[in-house]
């Protein structure tokens, strides 16, 4: 999957977006990058937030009990602990390093709430659409400690912690046949350079949020800071070159539905009649 051939085009930044701060749940604050008015949407990508403080009074009051329907919330861990809880009976705890994958589907309600009182707290979440004819089905989990998310080496001064796709031969645990999904957490040592193909047609993005890295090579190279994301285009193999002092980024990819989205707080159907029953079911106490 990654063997650099001749033959590739290289990846391109096609626009850079900085978060925007914001604040969700109780009053977590947190930076929203995909799913404000700078980027609606990135196709099957429908948010991705980036939650990260010391101070405990911005993320104490967590996320209480919230529905979901329609789509995916992938919630990765990088600091701090979150206890899970839904109406289906399930719980778990996300420690750092540890990823959730769930499906909503069809409906349901669950809360994230921190189970520490200090320190830092500090991950991501992300939502990936799900195609119409998944919308309604079962609600499922993929949960991951951290001993279960594979690292790979694929060259000096590079480490990627391979949660969805594949670096060489290490394969990440997390499979979704809908939308194919890469999810990478990728540390570069200072000036080190990586490529990597992406796969044919998906959308794909890049974040940085530690350190600085530099995307594509020559003429279309764009730099980006801490907390600056690329969409990427123009082709499939990512070159990346990280700064004086490093870089930690995440690479995430899918390939697109291209189905209508209709989308109201935690719902996202196909329809504004689906949408309108999502709210009637949950009201009616149907998750």
């Amino acid at each position: 999957m990654n063997t650099v051939a001749t033959s590739q085009t290289p990846a391109r930044v096609t626009r850079k977006v900085r978060g925007r701060a914001t604040s969700d749940g109780a009053g977590v604050k947190l930076t929203r990058v995909i799913g404000g008015p700078d980027l609606p949407e990135l196709d099957p990508f429908l948010l991705l937030d980036e939650f990260g403080t010391d101070r405990a009074e911005d993320y104490l009051a967590g996320f209480p009990s919230h529905p979901h329907r329609g789509f995916e919330t992938v919630t990765y861990m990088l600091d701090g602990r979150m206890r899970h809880k839904d109406n289906h009976g399930n719980e778990g705890l996300l420690t750092p390093g540890s990823v959730q994958w769930m499906t909503a589907g069809r409906g349901l309600v669950h809360s994230e709430m921190p189970e520490q009182e200090s320190g830092r707290m500090r991950g991501f979440q992300l939502w990936v659409n799900l195609p119409a004819r998944d919308k309604m089905t079962d609600p499922k989990y993929q949960e991951y400690a951290p001993d279960r998310i594979p690292v790979a080496t694929p060259a000096v001064g590079v480490s990627v912690k391979v949660i969805a796709g594949q670096v060489g031969e290490v394969v990440g645990p997390i499979v979704q046949p809908a939308t194919d999904p890469v999810y990478l957490d990728i540390a570069l040592d200072a000036g080190t350079v990586w490529e990597y193909t992406l796969p044919e047609g998906h959308n794909a993005f890049a974040y940085v949020f530690e350190g600085a890295a530099t995307v594509g090579e020559g003429e279309d190279a764009r730099a980006l800071e801490t907390h600056e994301m690329a969409v990427l285009g123009g082709g499939d193999l990512l070159r990346l070159r990280a700064g004086g002092k490093g870089a930690r980024l995440i690479l995430v990819a899918g390939r697109p539905l291209r189905e209508p989205v209709m989308r109201h707080g935690p719902f996202v159907m196909n329809t504004k009649q689906e949408l309108m029953q999502a709210f009637v079911d949950f009201q009616e106490g149907r998750f």
